[in-house]
């Protein structure tokens, strides 16, 4: 197979041409591992490269998915026998046990593995900068950020390697890539996609396994193969009564949809992501469905420090973990991650559960929201992707320094309002993604919008529990309404002109 022709189709149709026997999986296999060779210099997106041993995989010919080429996120989505080291060098030497269940469930679906994308250190920000891999670049433009935490994955979809790669989201993780590389990308309800074996419910339910594809069909396929509970997993969300790939293709009716524009944290939102909100609501409206402008009532402060204190304590226990296991010592993590993890160290205990609790409250107005809307729609992000090392400024070393050095003196609390500013930095250009996590609920982002300079734009739409056959069905008609996937064709061509 040809790598422009592999780059034509995706992951539902290649599967369809092996099946059919049109093309055997090592031709795709070999495409994919052409493109990854001529296009990943540029990007960094892939870390740990498996190209041998995915040319050589077994696979059940009968898998949803059978022989299609996957990446899989150096974060969470652990192969037995392989490192996965959380974009940490504090984690370089853990090596897998066993596989994770979304690594199971994608082998029985058919998957053959060609290596894993590259997050920031434990999947902390919204770019993908690690000191471990360096960072990774977006193909729409390489000097600017793939965002993160799954950004590895969204530069290696976007820029043809793969149809669909491994994400997982905490805060964002798989929106913001979807958003900043032109993709798909669908956070499911928490339970919906198993953690296990090793975790119950990863960082205290507020993440979520999934993928960032470059089509609709995919996605939802997918999520069928992903989707279910595990043995001992905390609790059992209730199947669908039809596959979500049937599910997609029906009607949704016409649903009455909240539109807002502004940040819950009130910061500033840039005009082409407002733009981007804008123009999706006139296309619902021309599909027949009802929009107005609403938006769920609930402290969007309030939020920032529960998702901090998430933050803080998540790695904390991160941190804890490598140096008990790997035998790791403070020089192994990156400045901001130390700083984080001093935080989680000395926030009392009875704030952390209190800030737990909290969670409910958010998760009662967005109840209260639903009540009079079926989804809401909002920008994914608030800002265009950044440049390339442009979060790393002195200025932000020197505030990360001197809170550590409070710290350490224990001139520092917690709510004093050193630490809203730190929560403001870390989340000011990312502040609409943060709810659906805290809350449980599904939440996706749509290629809806580029820029005049042709970078991509996203739009949030987000759902009640459970409601991610709405998303899917209302995804699948923007997608006939606003077609993307020419996009890709377009970017395929200039970054392969570009020599990238």
């Amino acid at each position: 197979m040809k790598q422009s022709e592999y780059l034509c189709y995706d992951a539902t149709a290649l599967a369809d041409l092996i099946r059919r026997g049109e093309v055997t999986s090592r031709e795709v296999c070999e495409a994919a591992v052409e493109r990854a060779t001529s296009v990943n210099g540029s990007l960094n997106a892939i870390c740990f490269p498996q190209f041998s041993a995915a040319l050589a995989q077994d696979f059940p010919p009968q898998g949803v998915f059978a022989g299609v080429p996957l990446l899989l996120k150096d974060l969470s989505q652990e192969q037995a026998g392989v490192p996965c080291t959380y974009g940490s060098r504090g984690f370089k030497n853990n090596i897998a046990p066993q596989d994770s269940e979304f690594v199971r469930r994608a082998r029985e679906g058919g998957l053959v593995f060609l290596g894993r994308t590259a997050t920031p250190e434990f999947g902390l920000k919204a770019i993908t900068e690690s000191e471990l891999w360096g960072p990774s670049r977006n193909p729409w433009n390489t000097s600017l950020t793939p965002g993160g935490s799954s950004g590895g994955s969204g530069a290696a979809t976007a820029a043809g390697i793969v149809p669909m790669a491994g994400a997982n989201d905490g805060g964002g993780s798989i929106r913001i890539p979807a958003a900043y590389n032109g993709l798909f990308g669908l956070k499911p309800s928490r339970g919906r996609i198993s953690s296990g074996p090793s975790l119950g419910e990863s960082w205290t339910g507020a993440s979520s396994d999934h993928v960032v594809t470059r089509t609709v069909r995919d996605s939802a396929a997918m999520l069928d193969v992903l989707s279910g509970a595990a043995s001992g997993d905390p609790f059992v969300i209730p199947p669908p009564g039809t596959a979500y790939a049937d599910l997609m293709q029906k009607s949704s009716g016409s649903l009455k949809i909240g539109v807002f524009t502004s940040s819950p944290y009130d910061t500033e939102v840039a005009p082409e992501c407002v733009a981007a909100v804008e123009e999706t609501a006139r296309i619902l409206e021309n599909l027949g469905h009802k929009v107005e402008y609403a938006r769920p009532e609930f402290d969007g402060m309030a939020l920032a420090r529960c998702y901090l204190g998430l933050y803080f304590g998540e790695v904390s226990a991160m941190m804890a973990k490598a140096k008990e296991q790997f035998g790791a010592t403070d020089s192994d993590f990156e400045l901001d991650t130390r700083l984080i993890g001093m935080m989680g160290n000395t926030m009392p205990l009875s704030d952390y559960v209190l800030r737990r609790q909290q969670w409910n409250e958010f998760a009662r107005a967005l109840g209260v929201f639903f009540g009079r809307y079926d989804l809401y729609l909002c920008p994914t992000t608030g800002q265009l992707p950044a440049r390339i090392g442009e979060l790393e400024t002195p200025a932000h070393l020197k505030l990360a320094a001197k809170l550590m050095l409070m710290l350490r003196a224990g001139r520092l609390v917690h709510r004093s309002g050193q630490v809203d500013q730190m929560a403001m930095e870390s989340l000011a250009r990312t502040p609409f993604t943060q709810l659906a996590n805290l809350t449980g609920t599904p939440a996706m982002s749509v290629p809806m919008h580029w820029t005049a300079a042709g970078l991509p734009v996203g739009v949030q739409l987000g759902a009640p529990h459970g409601g991610e056959d709405v998303l899917l069905q209302l995804a699948a008609q923007l997608e006939v309404a606003a077609p993307w996937f020419g996009y890709y064709e377009r970017l395929d061509n200039a970054f392969s002109a570009a020599g990238g």
